[in-house]
Formats: structure tokens, sequence, C-alpha cells
């Protein structure tokens, strides 16, 4: 199939909202591995002081993931879908959170501009049309040294860890995506995980990007080898 983007994708998702949150509940780990991601970022202090972008909330699961890792930072979340955005918006959040309708390659139109000492990025860039257009903004967005953080599907490359994920995918997410009246949405999912980056490839194309101490870890549990955090830190002042 052709993988969904731009207003195609944004569609499928504002269709997708508003069962969204129940469907990621059923996937063991969704919650606390998003979690580990934000935690990964190593904000000081709980957050205070600092400004930090959610790129690509959807329905507000990494930016409650942020808000835990540092509940003293300002965080301005964005996603390019009106659905997931007010399905976001319609939970509780302290006085230090905001959303932005805006699509990633539109923050500046959207009025959303930096300085931001931390970017964090969730599911995001493998549904991009042009992921390296949107690292390269990124960096712009980011205060010198300031920190990105990519909680993505990249696989490992491994032949088990495709095998695990078609598997999963094919016998759990398709399934229950179908049911919501999803299907295309969801095979959009599994061909654009398939399809995109390995983890090395992303920490490479980071890495071209101009960021510099570029780190791939791991998540635990099944989804070891398909679920990956990609760290890295926007250059210093001068360079």
């Amino acid at each position: 199939m052709t993988l969904l983007r731009d207003e195609s994708l944004s569609a499928a998702f504002d269709h997708a909202a508003p069962a969204y949150d129940r469907l990621v509940a059923a996937n063991p780990g969704y919650h606390a591995h998003l979690r580990r991601s934000a935690r990964r970022l190593g904000l000081p202090d709980g957050g205070a002081g600092l400004r930090v972008l959610d790129l690509g909330c959807g329905t507000g699961a990494s930016t409650d993931a942020l808000l835990r890792a540092a509940p003293l930072a300002e965080i301005v979340a964005v996603d390019a879908s009106r659905g997931m955005l007010d399905r976001a918006e319609a939970k509780r959040w302290p006085p230090g959170v905001s959303f932005v309708h805006a699509a990633a390659e539109d923050l500046d139109r959207a009025g959303v501009r930096g300085p931001f000492d931390a970017v964090f990025a969730a599911y995001l860039f493998r549904n991009l049309a042009d992921p390296d257009a949107v690292l390269a903004a990124t960096r712009e967005l980011l205060a010198p040294e300031g920190r990105l953080g990519v909680h993505e599907y990249t696989l490992s490359g491994r032949t088990l860890d495709r095998a695990v994920w078609t598997a999963v995918f094919h016998g759990v997410v398709l399934p229950a995506g179908t049911l919501t009246g999803d299907r295309r949405l969801y095979r959009h999912l599994f061909r654009s995980v398939v399809d995109f980056d390995t983890a090395a490839a992303f920490a490479a194309r980071v890495r071209r990007a101009g960021f510099r101490e570029v780190r791939v870890l791991p998540m635990p549990g099944w989804q070891t080898g398909i679920v990956h955090t990609v760290t890295a830190q926007a250059p210093g002042a001068g360079r």
C-alpha cells in the first residue's frame, strides 16, 4: 500500500482519535516506555526554568510522559491532527502545558518558535514525508546544547525483530484497528515501521542533521529491537 502523508494521514488520525487511547492502553509497556524515553532526556531540576516542545503529541501520552519526567517545565505540545489534539486538550493539565494545532513542518506559521531547551518526538519521524527537513528545523528550534529525544519504532535490522513486529501487528494491532473502522490507518502504521530506517540508520540521519552526542537506547521486554530512544544534543553556541 501507499503510505499516508500530510493531510491524508492527519484525517486518518482524526477518525481514529476516539478509540486511540483504548487501543494503545492494550499495548504492554506503551506508557512505561514513553516515560522511559522522556527520562532519557535527562532534564535537570524537574525541568525548572526549561521550555520543552512535545512534537507530535497525539492524544497527550507523550505530554504526560514529559510532565512526569520534568513536572516544572513549560511544555508546548503540537500535533497535526485536530481530532487527536482535541482528545489531548480535554484532559486535565497544569498551567505550564499548552497545545497547538500544527504540522511539524509548519511550526513557525503556527507561532511555535524557539528556543526550546529540549524537543521530544514520539512516533513522529517515520510518518513524515521529509524527516530530514524536520530534523534540521528541530535543531534550529533548540537552544545551544539543547536536547533531542526521539521515541520511535526503529527496527534493529535483525530478522527476528522484524518477524516479532510483523506477528504482533497482524495478530493483535491490525484486528483491533479493523474493529474500530481504522484498518487503513493501521495498515499504514505497519508499513511505516518496516519501510523506515533501522535504529542505526536513523541515528546516522540525526548526525547528518548536525546533532552530536547521538545515542541509541533500547526498550525492555517484547519491544527490544523494535522500539528505541534516540537521544542527541544540538551544537553549542558558535558551532
